[in-house]
């Protein structure tokens, strides 16, 4: 079996690497890896792994589905096409709880609308972060958590989920559930109308609080406000408990 894995993300390319070498599941299918042609910084997989290259999803889809024979995308900056996740078997690692909050940084916006957050690895349709569900845990939202913290959590949950299940995803001896509700979806517009606080806005600590951690993310510049000169001022909240916890 050829297996082809997209990813953009480092630290599950690694983990995915050391998956497959522990187990020893290269000696029955071959893996390929792949990341987006439009990664900003791609060197940081190239120095994980030299054979990675780079790939157009929809340029070459016509390549991708004669040569290999299952998709997986571990946070993969392209949306695969409706050709392809209809002829070929594609997996998705997302880093959410499927269908809540799908789309764009489930975490950001599960914080703010308090819907569940944790990480599924499910079969991808002609919709994003859409299809039978193969096996998902949620994690617990603390109250000193922000978007990065949370994600870190996530990217864990991620690697125990591929762990468990990476046998029974190549053999596809699995059992793929659709989800029991449509739930809901954030898109790119979305997050970029969270990003811009407006000072007159009336809101409660408690909804300042979450909007601000769930805007920051090391040091990404999302939440901002403009003042009465036309700046913008960009905003990140720090939040440390108790060392008696």
């Amino acid at each position: 079996m050829k297996v082809l894995v997209l990813t953009d993300n480092k630290f599950l390319l690694k983990n995915f690497l050391r998956i497959i070498e522990s187990k020893k599941l290269n000696l029955k299918s071959k893996f390929f890896f792949a990341y987006s042609y439009n990664n900003p910084a791609p060197s940081n997989l190239v120095a994980c792994y030299r054979d990675i290259f780079k790939i157009n999803v929809k340029s070459e889809l016509k390549i991708m589905l004669k040569n290999y024979d299952l998709i997986f995308s571990l946070h993969c900056k392209q949306i695969f096409p409706k050709e392809l996740v209809v002829n070929k078997t594609c997996i998705n690692v997302h880093p959410g709880f499927n269908p809540y909050n799908r789309g764009w940084f489930p975490q950001i916006f599960s914080i703010i609308n308090k819907n569940p957050i944790g990480a599924t690895i499910h079969i991808m349709d002609e919709n994003i972060d859409h299809g039978p569900i193969i096996a998902q845990k949620e994690i617990i939202i603390e109250s000193f958590d922000t978007s990065k913290t949370i994600y870190d959590k996530i990217l864990n949950l991620e690697i125990e989920l591929i762990t468990n299940n990476i046998e029974s995803l190549l053999t596809k001896k699995y059992k793929a559930m659709p989800p029991s509700f449509e739930g809901n979806y954030n898109s790119r517009k979305d997050f970029l109308e969270l990003c811009r606080i407006k000072l007159e806005e009336k809101v409660t600590f408690e909804q300042a609080i979450d909007k601000f951690r769930a805007l920051t993310h090391e040091n990404f510049k999302n939440a901002f406000f403009v003042d009465n000169k036309g700046n913008k001022v960009f905003v990140r909240i720090i939040l440390e408990r108790s060392s008696a916890d």
